[in-house]
């Protein structure tokens, strides 16, 4: 093999203690809300110019709670601000795992691919008369789309070496 980007192993162990912490994560977060696409739209949206707008307005409403209508819930945008923090830092760290675990499955399907490919070239050029060539002819339809239409059919077709098809 060639390529090992990543080598990572999930035992039982571990694979049950993940699946139990995010069935917790679930569990936990079961307050979170899913937008559709007009809802999403619709909604006012809040940059960091206006985070600091609503920061300092909850900050002017707390200290003079006097001013407020008596249906104005400024206990609930108190609470929306701590959520929000609460949230955020959560966030942060969900999606550095994420990321890393998209780049892990990306790598993963690297390896994967190229060393599939180097593979499949050493049993066309190896394995030719070894009982394998119906195999080899499966694994060939990967590639046809990169043969010539003045092929034979039956002959092996190798992907540019370190590069496959076409990433599929």
């Amino acid at each position: 093999m060639s390529q090992n980007i990543v080598d990572i192993i999930f035992d039982d162990e571990a694979l049950t203690d993940i699946d139990g912490a995010l069935t917790t994560l679930d569990t936990r977060f079961a307050g979170l809300v899913a937008l559709d696409p007009v809802k999403r739209r619709r909604l006012h949206k809040m940059g960091d110019k206006s985070e600091a707008f609503c920061r300092l307005a909850v900050d002017v409403l707390t200290a003079n709670p006097q001013i407020l209508p008596a249906n104005f819930d400024l206990a609930a945008l108190q609470r929306d601000v701590a959520a929000l923090d609460a949230l955020r830092l959560r966030t942060v760290q969900v999606m550095r795992l994420y990321q890393r675990m998209l780049d892990t499955e990306m790598a993963l399907g690297s390896d994967m691919m190229s060393n599939s490919v180097e593979g499949y070239r050493l049993l066309s050029l190896a394995g030719k008369g070894s009982g394998l060539d119906g195999l080899r002819k499966q694994l060939a339809v990967r590639f046809k789309n990169k043969r010539s239409k003045s092929e034979p059919e039956d002959e092996d077709v190798l992907p540019a070496a370190g590069k496959a098809a076409d990433g599929e």
